[in-house]
């Protein structure tokens, strides 16, 4: 019985770890479907968002019987609390990968990015991409260190987001203010994407230390 149990923990882990990998594969098409403006790839994004959906409830469901059936107590009662939170982070992530498709659908044919923005959101989709990847593999391992690498990488998201913003306040914006109300709404789906990719190494690390972190370090 112990044996199943602990195969049940591990199935939990997993499950969310695979959210994690459809999360990152949402956002990084979505970003693709930004920078092509790639009607196909956006609306493939859009359909498949679902299919986090359902790994939510599949987690959720998983984690609720465990709480009914096996009465987890200490590292393993964190297990599951951090489970069902971290499910609900990890949907949000394909949700706001779902948005930027949105937006590429909603502007297409014509591109949504200007040229002298279009560096910004490259390496956005890259980190907001490596980001839930990366919490994939700390859920995995539950290692320590590699979830306070997260908190850089989230770093570099922030610098981009505040360096985004002294372009559309410059002087040489010439494209109008509703470009500038699409990019100012994007570069926030890629900031809080990124917020909650560390959120779930937080609850990593509380499950392994038994305390939830402020800002981490190496």
């Amino acid at each position: 019985m112990r044996d199943l149990y602990q195969e049940q923990l591990t199935g939990l882990a997993d499950a969310l770890a695979d959210m994690c990998g459809q999360a990152a594969l949402a956002m990084e098409h979505a970003t693709r479907a930004l920078l092509d403006a790639d009607l196909q790839l956006a609306e493939q994004v859009i359909a498949d968002d679902v299919r986090i959906d359902d790994l939510r409830v599949a987690a959720e469901e998983k984690a609720f019987g465990l709480l009914a059936l096996q009465a987890p107590v200490a590292t393993d009662l964190r297990v599951v609390i951090s489970a069902i939170h971290g499910a609900g982070d990890i949907e949000r992530m394909g949700d706001l990968a779902l948005h930027v498709a949105q937006a590429a659908r909603r502007r297409h044919p014509q591109s949504v990015l200007p040229d002298e923005v279009v560096p910004y959101f490259t390496e956005m989709g890259k980190i907001a991409t490596a980001l839930a990847r990366k919490a994939g593999d700390v859920i995995r391992s539950r290692d320590v260190e590699t979830a306070a690498t997260l908190e850089a990488d989230d770093d570099a998201m922030d610098d981009l987001h505040r360096h985004l913003f002294s372009v559309l306040m410059g002087p040489n914006w010439s494209h109008g203010v509703g470009p500038a109300v699409d990019i100012t709404l994007l570069g926030r789906f890629y900031e809080r994407y990124a917020d909650h990719a560390v959120t779930v190494s937080r609850r990593v690390v509380y499950v392994v230390t038994g305390r939830m972190p402020g800002p981490l370090t190496v």
